[in-house]
Order: structure tokens, then C-alpha cells, then sequence
């Protein structure tokens, strides 16, 4: 296991430069069939994949878990960048549970657990079917990072919490696997119990957030135990328990901030994987990062982004 993530570990180095010259290809795959719906992944490759076992980064789109697509274009120069940087990088489809569903809110919240429930449920339907092709796919089991924006990012982090939680739906995964790493862009995790209290440590996590987000906490909103609790929320909890992270807080920018770090931060995402993940480096850092030239978009609400 230590040849093969050293091999892998290498492979990310030299990448760019035996790359040089070689493009970028996809492939279609069916990983799944629910509620007679089929779910396909998009795996996007250097054609030089072949030479040596990838890390592979897992991407899970945003929509608010009733619209997105796993091929969005302005996914497009993230996808690109990581593959060619010596990664496999996969767009998963997941089930779409909020779709005309009303507004979610504390007195109404069940559509949006059950909508949570069914997206992780097929991004470990997709880990599975990664595992078990790894050797076809040239990918290391052992380095397999999630990565999602805004719904996406809730579904990773709430994958990854399960999975460390012994939730009986993370059962489905091989007992000893861990994913490797998270990327949220705008995300939090759902609970009933209050905040999130992790059983087992949780894999290294990089969080981007706009502190004026309104659509997915910035902290948190939640009545008695029940609640979403987003990244400032988790930071805490990180910090408390001293799980490695680092946190990106984008001050006065509202939900905008689950897309655009996908094409202004890939070199600060890319050292994330580096540090965190394959030199397993036992940091934790917070960023508070503000943009004094970007004006924030109006962040949507539960309320406007529903009805």
C-alpha cells in the first residue's frame, strides 16, 4: 500500500511534465440504476493516464438538489486543470430529491433530509463502482477525494461525516475504506443531533464559504437539535477536536462562492491535496479572505430559490 501511494504521490509531480502534449479525454459510464433512473459518470483523463495509478478527485454538482447537471460548463476549467495535473476526475450524476418540492425550512425539513439522503447514496453507489474499477480506471483506491459545490458540497461533507459516523448507509463501503480528502465549496451538514460530532476523525477537509451566503449557512440554522450547520459551524468542531483543515472564509460574498474558487483558486485547491492529502501534513488553518474589488451578488434564500 505504501509503494502504491508513493507511486501515486509521483505521479501527481511529473504529470505536467509528461503530459506535455497529451489532452484531456472523457468517458461515459453507467455506475448505477435507482428508482429506474439511470446515473452516469463522466471520467475525464489525460490520454496519458495509463503510465502510472491517479489520485482520483470526485466532483458532485450544485442545484439545490432539484436541477444541476454532472457536466456544467463552468465545471469545465476545474475538470481540465486536475486532470491534466495528473488526477482522474470524476462528475457524477446523483437523484434529484427536491425537485417541486416546497421551500425547506425547520418545520419543514424532511424533503431536504430525504433529498440528502438519496444524493449520498449515489455518490457511494459511484465510490463503489470506482473501487471496484480502479485497476481498469488506473486510479489509487487509497486517494480518493470528494469534491462539490453548494448540494454537492453538502453531499460530501455529509458523505464523509456518515461514513466517519458509522451511519447505516455508509454500510455499502468496504469496511476499511476512507475517502482521503473534501472539497466543499459552500456546503454544510445536516443533522438532527445537533453539531456534527465525528466518531472517528475525519479525512483532511479544505471549506470555502461567503460569510454572506444565505441560501447555505455560513454558520448555521437550526431549532432545538435539528439543523443545517455550514462551514463557519464546522470549522468550530474542527478546531475543537483537532482535525486537519483549512478554511477559506470569503468575507461579504453571499452563495457565488460555490462556483467561482473552482477557476480562481485551483493552484490554492491543488496545494490543499498536496499538503493535506498526499503529504499528510497535520495542519489547520484559517483564512478570512476579502476581495476589496468584488462586489457580492444578491445570495438567494431558501425562500426565493424554491418558489
Amino acid at each position: 500500500m505504501i509503494r502504491i501511494r508513493l507511486i501515486a504521490i509521483l505521479a501527481v509531480f511529473i504529470s505536467p511534465f509528461i503530459m506535455s502534449g497529451h489532452t484531456v479525454k472523457k468517458e461515459t459510464h453507467v455506475f448505477a440504476v435507482k428508482d429506474g433512473q439511470e446515473l452516469n459518470m463522466d471520467i475525464y483523463q489525460s490520454d496519458s493516464a495509463t503510465i502510472l495509478p491517479q489520485p482520483c478527485l470526485v466532483f458532485v454538482f450544485g442545484g439545490g438538489f432539484k436541477g444541476g447537471t454532472r457536466d456544467f460548463q463552468d465545471y469545465s476549467e476545474y475538470f481540465n486543470y486536475f486532470a491534466n495535473r495528473g488526477y482522474t476526475v470524476v462528475s457524477i450524476d446523483y437523484r434529484l430529491g427536491m425537485k417541486d418540492q416546497e421551500a425547506p425550512g425547520l418545520l419543514n425539513y424532511k424533503p431536504l433530509q430525504n433529498s440528502i439522503e438519496l444524493a449520498v447514496s449515489d455518490l457511494y453507489s459511484a465510490t463503489n463502482y470506482l473501487l471496484e474499477n480502479a485497476e481498469e480506471f488506473y486510479i489509487d483506491p487509497s486517494l480518493i477525494i470528494i469534491s462539490g459545490s453548494s448540494a454537492g458540497a453538502v453531499t460530501v461533507l455529509q458523505a464523509d461525516y456518515e461514513e466517519r459516523d458509522n451511519h447505516p448507509a455508509a454500510d455499502v463501503l468496504p469496511e476499511n475504506f476512507r475517502y482521503a480528502g473534501v472539497i466543499s465549496f459552500a456546503g454544510g451538514v445536516f443533522s438532527t443531533e445537533g453539531l456534527p460530532s465525528y466518531t472517528q476523525k475525519p479525512a483532511p477537509t479544505l471549506f470555502f464559504h461567503g460569510s454572506a451566503d444565505r441560501l447555505v449557512p455560513y454558520d448555521k440554522l437550526r431549532l432545538f437539535h435539528i439543523g443545517m450547520f455550514g462551514s463557519n459551524s464546522l470549522v468550530k468542531r474542527f478546531k475543537q477536536e483537532r482535525y486537519p483543515y483549512q478554511f477559506y472564509s470569503i468575507e461579504d460574498i453571499g452563495h457565488e462562492v460555490s462556483e467561482y474558487p473552482m477557476s480562481e483558486f485551483l493552484p490554492e485547491i491543488e496545494k490543499f491535496i498536496t499538503d493535506f492529502v498526499l503529504d499528510r501534513k497535520q495542519l489547520m488553518i484559517d483564512i478570512r479572505y476579502k476581495d476589496i474589488m468584488r462586489e457580492s451578488e444578491q445570495s438567494d434564500t431558501p425562500g426565493s430559490y424554491y418558489n
